[in-house]
């Protein structure tokens, strides 16, 4: 038997503030649902955070607080204007944590499946970065194409990913940059778009094997977004319009909260279960604890 005291550690990451509580609150009691046998860790996008650390008390998540002075730092010299903004960037500080390898979500998302299923499948060389949304926006301009690194690169979503720091890690965004700002600058598709960008750039530049999840898991699906099409929902969670299982859907972009779209009614659920966890105070604790 293994000693546990080697065993990789593996745990789920997002950056969330009090600003975005009634996003974080569903996420949480999500996490409850299907993965509290993995370690949550809470980043905080700035000091309005004291309703997110009762969250993290009473859902039994880890407030933690990386140092950030060189990414924020980072962020500053890459996006001088939209300071509130820029802070998401912070979601790279998920690299920085005591893990082997880390899930991060953003935090306007829910989760329907145990994520246990997508770790341990990084290898070096062959599944570098694990991705779930592939997209063609949102990343880059048309200056890609005068770049080999970039031609022919697999753009994907940044709100989901599986990563390991000894294959990518927090230095290497500032190495990447110190090196490369002036091709980032050119390339970088414009329109409030932050960490996404830079994502992809450090991704791409690094030559990291990029593995969507479908191709990683067996009978994972791609789908996460918020407006997916054809899905249908059995006992274990949702499947998209080819079968395939649904781990998680992200509002990525949207702007107002959930409503009638076909993962709005779990969302809702969600909120509604932790709006009376918040009130009723923590979970109990484990028996035998």
């Amino acid at each position: 038997m293994q000693d546990p005291a080697v065993l990789p550690k593996h745990g789920i990451a997002t950056i969330a503030n009090d600003k975005i509580l009634p996003w974080l609150l569903p996420f949480l009691e999500s996490y409850i649902a299907t993965n509290s046998s993995l370690p949550l860790y809470v980043i905080p996008f700035d000091s309005n955070s004291l309703l997110t650390r009762r969250a993290c008390d009473i859902y039994g998540a880890n407030f933690v607080e990386p140092d950030s002075a060189e990414l924020d730092a980072l962020a500053k010299r890459l996006y001088p204007l939209f300071p509130a903004h820029r802070r998401r960037l912070r979601k790279f500080l998920s690299l920085a944590l005591p893990l082997d390898e880390v899930i991060y979500l953003d935090a306007d998302t829910i989760l329907f499946r145990d994520f246990r299923p997508i770790l341990g499948r990084i290898e070096a060389g062959k599944r570098d970065f694990i991705v779930a949304a592939q997209t063609k926006d949102y990343v880059y301009n048309s200056n890609r194409v005068r770049f080999d690194f970039l031609r022919e690169a697999l753009l994907f979503n940044d709100g989901f990913f599986a990563a390991s720091n000894s294959i990518l890690r927090l230095k290497d965004f500032l190495d990447v940059i110190e090196k490369d700002e002036a091709i980032f600058h050119a390339v970088r598709q414009r329109g409030m778009l932050f960490a996404q960008p830079l994502t992809n750039f450090v991704v791409h530049r690094l030559g990291l094997q990029v593995t969507p999840l479908y191709a990683c898991v067996p009978g994972a699906s791609g789908e996460s977004f918020y407006k997916a099409e054809g899905v249908t929902f059995d006992a274990k969670g949702p499947r998209d319009a080819m079968g395939s299982e649904i781990y998680f859907a992200h509002w990525a972009g949207a702007v107002t909260l959930p409503n009638r779209r076909v993962f709005d009614a779990a969302w809702r659920k969600y909120a509604t279960m932790a709006t009376a966890r918040m009130r009723n105070g923590p979970l109990p604790a484990p028996s035998g604890s």
